[in-house]
């Protein structure tokens, strides 16, 4: 077991985080937030794949005024993120969000942050303080000579200090650089000089490719050592890739157990199938399936096909021209090559029916 950081614990909606609430998955909409069809349907989509907490940008009042009706639409925790004008970030807290990010530094005067912090305290909405290596305060980049860790941590620090002196301790955290060495070490700082819960990110992470793998290395670094209380994965790429990166960093780690899990054999000579090109079409099968607690599992040959399809929910293991399906260990279906995937998906849906059946059955007293 991971020893977690002891910190203080907030509440984001309906969602504890921090202390010894599990690790949530955020993500952010990618559309205009003065869409809200557009933007609602996007939310459904992230929540479908996982995510629990989501982010929209929050660039002028338009957007600001539309948050109560995208709020009345979904049922995650919406958090508004705010940039240098502290209006919209009251006007958010009126609309009725459960969160805000911004930095209380870049939206005005100390009497800017005093409204804000006056409406978040009648209606205990957590505020997180949002630091980036690429926005660092003039002062601290000519100190330390650009964006360094201890720039970084300084500049949450400080940022906190002004929440505080207002009595507000509804906070958590974050220190994203794209840079996961920088983000490592400047979390680690913060880490022994607070107590509020962090939220993990290695920000601009790119492509899905380069980004999944950053983010892995910084977010998962951390998270082994017990620090971090909410992730957030950062892809160039549809959001929902962003939720499935962050489930797996959390269920590689042992520290989130529901959910898809799918396993695929690399491949090699002995393989008698086309099992990459098998593999990431039943992984974009599986998508709507991310967040039912189902083990899948696709091989390519006789050698650890058997073994590690029969261990999972569900499985096959490839053959010459054909593929055998397994459930809890027996072979219950043998499909020539071209009806695998639709095979193995139609035994998927009936395996998550079955569940939710088994879910919404009365329990006798």
């Amino acid at each position: 077991m991971i020893a977690r950081r002891k910190t203080r614990q907030i509440q984001v909606g309906k969602v504890r985080v921090g202390g010894d609430a599990p690790i949530t998955v955020q993500s952010m909409t990618k559309t205009d937030t003065r869409d809200v069809d557009a933007t609602v349907d996007q939310i459904w989509a992230l929540e479908a794949a996982g995510c629990e907490i989501v982010r929209l940008a929050v660039p002028v009042r338009e957007a600001a005024e539309k948050l109560a009706e995208i709020r009345k639409q979904i049922r995650i925790p919406l958090i508004a993120d705010i940039h240098f004008n502290y209006k919209l970030a009251v006007i958010a807290l009126e609309q009725g969000v459960d969160g805000l990010r911004l930095n209380p530094g870049n939206i005005g005067a100390r009497w800017c942050v005093e409204e804000v912090i006056k409406v978040a305290s009648e209606r205990k909405i957590p505020i997180r303080i949002g630091v980036n290596a690429g926005s660092l305060e003039k002062e601290l980049l000519q100190k330390f000579n650009g964006p360094t860790a201890e720039g970084m941590a300084q500049s949450g620090l400080r940022h906190i200090r002004i929440l505080e002196d207002l009595g507000y301790r509804e906070i958590k955290v974050s220190l994203k650089a794209s840079d996961p060495r920088m983000m490592i070490e400047a979390y680690r700082m913060l880490a022994d000089q607070v107590d509020y819960p962090f939220h993990l990110g290695v920000t601009e992470a790119g492509t899905p490719t380069a980004g999944t793998i950053k983010s892995s290395v910084g977010i998962g670094t951390l998270l082994a050592e017990g620090i971090g209380d909410t992730i957030r994965v950062s892809l160039s790429a549809d959001p929902v890739e962003e939720v499935r990166v962050g489930l797996e960093i959390l269920k590689s780690l042992g520290l989130r157990k529901e959910g898809l899990t799918f396993v695929a054999c690399p491949s090699c000579g002995r393989a008698d199938i086309d099992l990459v090109g098998l593999a990431k079409e039943v992984e974009q099968r599986m998508i709507p399936f991310s967040n039912k607690n189902i083990h899948v599992a696709v091989m390519g040959c006789e050698v650890n096909g058997p073994g590690e399809a029969r261990a999972a929910d569900l499985g096959v293991a490839g053959g010459k021209g054909i593929g055998l399906i397994f459930r809890k260990g027996a072979v219950i279906r043998k499909v020539p090559e071209a009806r695998i995937v639709d095979a193995l998906m139609e035994e998927v849906a009936k395996l998550a029916a079955e569940r939710e059946a088994d879910k919404a059955a009365p329990v006798d007293d």
